[in-house]
């Protein structure tokens, strides 16, 4: 089974935004996954966080050329959640109470368990807190 990595809204922003902060570093490791031909997972609520995001930043076509690449992609798996999957995120949000996760964030952690992923391209520090490794 090829290795599998959750990735957040905060890498595909990297990723794709040449001014983000962590663009360079970003682009490299995101090449470098690709030639391991890692399996790349995401969320629909990582894409709707990420299409928004692009939109805001860069514009329409941006926005509309990362959700067309996403579902014709083939090395990206895409997870549509349940309420199953709904109830399990607010659980985290309750025990992780102190924290400032979003629903998404929640979720996405709920998500990787579920499916036994242990590691995310993330620039999103409540991962390290939910104890995910990064993928560096």
């Amino acid at each position: 089974m090829p290795r599998r990595v959750f990735v957040d809204t905060s890498a595909w922003l990297a990723i794709i935004d040449t001014s983000d902060v962590h663009h360079s570093e970003a682009a490299k490791i995101y090449i470098s996954l690709l030639k391991e031909q890692v399996s790349l997972v995401v969320t629909l609520l990582v894409m709707a966080e990420t299409q928004i995001w692009l939109r805001r930043r860069i514009g329409a076509d941006a926005a509309w050329t990362f959700l067309k690449n996403i579902n014709e992609s083939p090395r990206i798996e895409i997870i549509y959640p349940d309420g199953r999957l709904e109830k399990k995120a607010k659980q985290i949000l309750h025990q992780y109470a102190d924290q400032d996760f979003s629903l998404t964030d929640a979720l996405s952690f709920a998500c990787m368990k579920e499916v036994g992923l242990s590691e995310a391209f993330a620039y999103d520090q409540h991962f390290v807190i939910a104890g995910v490794s990064l993928v560096s």
